[in-house]
Formats: C-alpha cells, structure tokens, sequence
C-alpha cells in the first residue's frame, strides 16, 4: 500500500477532504460575516480539486500500461483446459506459434488440474517449445534411461539396505540400446544446470572402467579427468609439454656444431627427465586430490541420504485431494516401493503417505548425484512434493524438478550468493515503492529483509496452499519459459506494454505481500523478530491472484529501474 500523500490523488483528495471539513465546520473561508456570494466560489474550486484527482488517477491508470493485470479482479480464474491445450498443436504435434498463445493462457489464468502432467514438462524446460511428437518420444526413452543410471549410481553408493527388485530394474538398462544421440550438452558447473537431460547413458556406458580409488559419482576415468573436475568446479591440472621439445640438440652430426651439441645434449636430457618427474607428480597429485574428493563425495551422499531420508518422513498430506490415485495406493505396493529405496521407521504412516516419501527419496537421492555441488538441502523436498504430485512417472518428475532447480538451486547453494541477491532485489523494489515503510525498516535494522528469507527459499511453498503454490509457481514459470523462448518483444503482444516477462516475478509478489501488510508494520511492530512472525503466520491468508496483480503493478512501475 502506497501513502496517499506520496501521489498526486492522494494530495488533491486530501486538500479536498480539508476544505470539505472547514466548509462544514463554518471556518474562516466563510469570511467575518459568512456572506451568501462565497458558497459559489466554494463550489467551483471543490468541483476543479475533484476533476484534479480523477485526471490524477487516470495519468497513474496510464502510468500502469493503460491496460488491467491479466490477474486483476478475479478471485477465480479460468484456467488452460485440455480442449484449448489440444487445440495449440499442429498434426506433426509441435506448438503452432512456437507456444505464444499458451505461454500467455498459462501466465495469465494457470492450467487446469487435469492437464497439468502434460504442460509442466514444457514450462520447466524438459521439453523445447518447438519440439515435435517424435522428438519428446525420444526424449522420453533418454530421460528414462538416464534417470535409471543415476538410480543406479544411488544404488550403488547407499549406506542403507536396497532390496533386489530395485537393482534388477536399473540393471535392465545396461541390455538397452543407448538412445542418447551423438551431441550432448556441456557437463554440469557451479554456475548452471542444464533444463533437458544431459545424456549420462552415453557417457557412463562409453567410459573406461572407473579405478576402486575414484568417487562412485565420478563420470570419468584419470584420462578424462576434465568432466570430472568440471562437475567439482574445480580448474584442469596443467601438464607440461613435451611435445615440441627440439630433439635436434641430441641427434645434430654435424662436426662444426659438435661442441655446442654436446653442451645442449645434457640440458635436453636434463628437461625430459624434469618433464617425466613433474607429469608423474601431478598424476600423484592428481590421485590424491580424486581420492580425497572421492572420501568427501561419499560422506556426503550417505548424510544427504540420512537427512532426505527424515524430511520425506515429515512430510505433510496436503496434495492427498489433488492426487487420487496415488492416495488409493496399496500397503503392499506403498511397502515394496519403500523396501526398494532404503526407507525405514515408517510403519506408522498410512500407505499414501510411505508411497510419497519412496518418491521424494527416490528422486531427491537422484538429484543430489546429478548435482553433486548443490547435494540436498532441506526445502528441497518442499519444491518436490507438488511435482510427484501432479507427475506420476519418476523419472519425467526428475526432469521437471531438474527444469525448476535450474535457478531454484541457488537457494541452496552454501556461499548463500543467490539468497543474498534476491534479499537485495526484494529490499530495492520496497524501497523504490515506499521509502517510508523502508525507513521504518532501517530503524528496526531489517533493511536486508531477511524476514522473508523462508519465502524466498521456498518459494511460498510455506505461506500458500498447495492449489495457490501450483498456481503462482504456473504463472512464474510461464515467465520464465518466455524469457527463454525469446518472446517479450513483439510477439509477446499487448503484454509487453504492461508487464514484461521477468525471472524475477517471485521476488515481486514476495515484496507485495510485505506492502500490503504495510499498516500494521508501520503501526505495530518495533522489531524485526515481530514482521518475520507477521510472514510466518501469511498461511491461508494470501489471495495468490491479488498477489500476482500487486506484483503486476510493481513490475510495471519498477521494472526498468530494478533490472
């Protein structure tokens, strides 16, 4: 909520409550003898302060785009339905526009319950927007194929006991045909994370054998050492190089020269025997440094394993209603799916609830060897649980979940970089909007806004029902499809006039929801601990689609100055 006294409205409807006030206490307008003749003059200049403050309010209204948010005054919106999805694709099966008019049905009103395990792989990135029928059954086989190998790597490297039909099922890969094609992507760095599969099958069935010493997720042997130090984040070893060493110092016959040959012939010995030392000492070195890593990466894992381990046990029912058929499941296949991942102590979970954990175990242990620098962190499995929700197949749940963290798992990440920029844009578009409440939070020392740090972690996983999470989340990732795709210019339309497509939607509506609870933060609360109490109890009180058009305004108004 913005000051009234901070816009040109709110000023003239102020002046004009103030002389309303004085005309109908009888003040000294009237003059000493409260003469008849002023009542006309009063009534002009009331009439010109009110047609001030409605072309007041129509400049801000021109101001905002000149057009309403798509999530402006609806409580409900009508989301993509499965005719409307059906009907954006071609013959061939590929989006007719390059997926324009879905992005903005799905960014503007969400996507309807029953087609969600269809359009989530295509928000997420999983599957290109110019991607035909053909092209995502092939995906499919290679994202299957490359789920299993890292199920395997799991297998492989748990510290908790695996019953043999798990084995058996990523064993059937092996006596698969590799599906991968030829071109790949690059292998994962500290900075990104690929949306689509990187083709492990290829890469872990084309390798020689990996030595006893290396770490069970290393994708390379000593001879290809340059992936595996790109998955640590760690430079090349340089080795000094002896090919274009002038040999002719030791071979030259010519008499003339005889003297300076054998003056040369010791030094060139000399070099070689110094360049043989130093390649041998950095394969030491280099085994050394892939030992240790190897020790580190597998204590690692087998704490990542214990702590996924309790979070998925934790978990919450909230997406039983959303998700019938896997709240119908078994004891016998609930049990069996569990035996098959390692869990334990879950025998006072109904059966639902152990099938749910499996899963988020399974794909969380999964993530973590794909994505050995970020490993898991606790709220992962918060961004998870709405996935294997909607998506019933593991393995197209871990692609999606990859697509998500590919800018979630900054969140994560130990040196708390990404937490910190994302504080920072939340405390810039507050202070941009309303430098009074913002100077209010520098008085109470939360001008980092870290009170929403819970919020940003987990992106309102905690603050909005599971319905209002899946909603937000749709419309942010729709956002960030476009931005991908390269729309937000001219064909992204009318919406480019208004709110442009931004990475950053999430930290908008985050700072939204501290604006609209400005009054009782300016009035009430005289330290930081009180607003982070004042977040934390948000639960079910959100309106996520008065949220979004809030959000709205501020990209509107603030875009261009924040990015």
């Amino acid at each position: 909520m913005v000051d009234p006294g901070s816009t040109l409205a709110g000023r003239s409807m102020w002046a004009w409550g103030q002389l309303l006030a004085q005309v109908g206490g009888h003040g000294w307008i009237w003059g000493p003898n409260g003469g008849g003749r002023w009542h006309t003059g009063i009534a002009v200049g009331v009439t010109a302060i009110a047609g001030l403050a409605l072309a007041a309010t129509i400049l801000i209204s021109a101001q905002r785009g000149g057009l309403k948010s798509p999530w402006s005054g609806r409580k409900k919106k009508n989301p993509l339905t499965k005719q409307e999805w059906q009907s954006f694709f071609t013959p061939e099966g590929k989006l007719a526009d390059g997926g324009t008019r879905f992005l903005k049905k799905a960014r503007s009103s969400g996507v309807d319950m029953e087609i969600r395990a269809e359009v989530w792989p295509f928000l997420l990135g999983v599957y290109d927007l110019q991607s035909s029928e053909d092209d995502r059954n092939d995906g499919r086989k290679t994202n299957r194929a490359d789920f299993l190998l890292l199920r395997k790597k799991c297998l492989e490297a748990s510290v908790f006991k695996i019953k043999e039909e798990e084995v058996s099922e990523v064993r059937q890969i092996e006596n698969e045909p590799n599906p991968v094609s030829a071109e790949r992507e690059e292998p994962i760095t500290s900075e990104d994370i690929p949306t689509t599969t990187s083709s492990l099958s290829s890469e872990i069935t084309n390798l020689d054998p990996v030595p006893s010493e290396l770490p069970i997720d290393s994708n390379a042997s000593v001879s290809n050492n340059s992936n595996q130090e790109m998955l640590v984040g760690k430079p090349s070893l340089g080795l000094p190089d002896t090919n274009n060493e002038d040999k002719s110092d030791l071979t030259h016959a010519d008499s003339s020269d005889s003297e300076s040959s054998i003056d040369q012939a010791p030094k060139g010995v000399e070099s070689q025997l110094n360049n043989t030392a130093a390649k041998e000492e950095a394969v030491r070195s280099r085994k050394t440094d892939e030992a240790t890593r190897s020790r580190k990466t597998d204590e690692d894992f087998a704490t990542w394993q214990r702590i996924i381990r309790l979070d998925a046990l934790r978990a919450n029912a909230e997406w039983v209603p959303f998700s019938p058929t896997q709240a119908a499941v078994s004891k016998e296949t609930a049990v069996q799916l569990a035996d098959t991942v390692g869990l334990q102590d879950y025998d006072h979970l109904e059966p639902y609830r152990i099938y749910h954990a499996s899963r988020l175990v399974s794909i969380l242990e999964a993530y973590a060897m794909y994505d050995p620098e970020i490993g898991y962190c606790q709220g992962m499995s918060d961004l998870l649980a709405p996935i294997i929700t909607v998506i019933e197949e593991d393995y197209e749940a871990f692609w999606c979940f990859v697509g998500f963290m590919k800018k979630a798992r900054h969140n994560f990440r130990l040196d708390e970089v990404g937490i910190r920029r994302q504080l920072n844009l939340v405390a810039k578009i507050i202070k941009c909007k309303d430098q009074h409440l913002f100077r209010h939070l520098e008085k109470l020392q939360a001008e980092d806004c870290f009170f929403v740090y819970r919020m940003v972690v987990v992106m309102f996983r905690r603050e909005l029902t599971f319905e209002q999470t899946v909603s937000l989340w749709e419309v942010m990732w729709a956002d960030q499809a476009a931005r991908r795709a390269g729309l937000g210019g001219s064909a992204w339309g009318p919406i480019k006039l208004d709110a442009p497509p931004t990475d950053d939607l999430l930290l908008y509506a985050i700072a939204a929801s501290v604006l609209q609870k400005r009054k009782v933060i300016l009035e009430s609360y005289s330290s930081m601990d009180e607003i982070i109490r004042e977040c934390n109890s948000m639960a079910g009180q959100l309106n996520v689609w008065k949220l979004l058009d809030d959000a709205h305004d501020l990209v509107v108004t603030l875009h261009d100055r924040i990015e």
